[in-house]
């Protein structure tokens, strides 16, 4: 059984349902919502909108991290994110987790009120990382990514695909523990489309149960990426319903959180099929 993972405001207790986390992208080049909510009060007005959908986190990030993407300096990825969690925290009653490669925007975010860290790294790009999570005995998510964002999506291979994403997750769990973060505070993500192909994304899905031997919470981010869209022949803004199919096909292979960008239409899904899933 995982264990459960006790924040301010709430408790994520795997054994009773999957958790949904809400994309805010403080961003003007994401590539499904760049410059929507580039401004705090647009940021802010959202993630109130998401916790009333029904968000369990919210996932605040001033750098994009889309295939091709350049890197953002610190001060301004703090420029970013700074003023809209300082005007979230205290206020928003769902747990808020900085999704960052930096140390120091991970702990002056931790220090405004960030709960989480979500570090698409797997706590590699910056060694600091890993301390800093360990010292503020915060909840991490880490990732696997083959790469970094500017060139992962240039031709990646792998000879045994799941094997080689379990044996980069035993090594982070590894360090991670070794600079003091508790096992039991670390939630994995294979990292839909970061360093993947088309096929090993469908791979990484059917596949998912795979990596419940690790122990740990799975957390899958799928929301409107561009497998759908080569799925489905459609646009990044008409992805809605292969987005909600993924989430719930990748709940129903094992994932313990889903990230997406439409709250209220995930929420209504997953709680049908859990609702079925009782009753059976």
């Amino acid at each position: 059984m995982l264990p459960d993972i006790v924040l301010k405001y709430k408790t994520l207790d795997f054994s009773r349902r999957a958790y949904i986390m809400g994309v805010l992208n403080l961003t003007p080049d994401s590539f499904s919502d760049g410059w929507r909510f580039f401004e705090p009060e647009a940021a802010v007005e959202h993630a109130f909108r998401m916790e009333a959908e029904g968000a369990d986190l919210i996932d605040l990030g001033g750098e994009s991290t889309r295939p091709g993407a350049q890197g953002v300096p610190l001060k301004e990825e703090l420029r970013r994110v700074l003023p809209v969690l300082k005007r979230l925290s205290g206020r928003l009653k769902v747990p808020i987790s900085i999704d960052t490669q930096k140390s120091e925007v991970a702990e002056r975010c931790i220090q405004c009120g960030a709960e989480m860290v979500n570090d698409i790294s797997g706590l590699y790009f910056d060694p600091r990382m890993k301390e800093i999570v360990g010292r503020y005995e915060v909840p991490v998510i880490v990732m696997h990514m083959k790469g970094t964002p500017r060139d992962m999506q240039k031709d990646p291979q792998y000879r045994d695909l799941i094997g080689e994403i379990l044996s980069f997750f035993r090594e982070s769990i590894s360090r991670a523990s070794a600079a003091g973060v508790p096992p039991d505070k670390i939630i994995i993500d294979p990292g839909i489309g970061f360093g993947k192909t088309f096929a090993h994304n469908l791979d990484i899905l059917k596949g998912l149960e795979s990596f419940k031997v690790l122990g740990r919470p799975i957390m899958v981010g799928v929301s409107r990426k561009s497998f759908l869209g080569k799925i489905l022949n459609l646009p990044v803004d008409e992805r809605l319903e292969g987005s909600i199919a993924a989430s719930v096909y990748a709940v129903l292979r094992g994932a313990n959180i889903v990230r997406v960008h439409d709250v209220a239409a995930t929420v209504r899904a997953l709680r049908t099929i859990e609702a079925i899933q009782r009753a059976a």
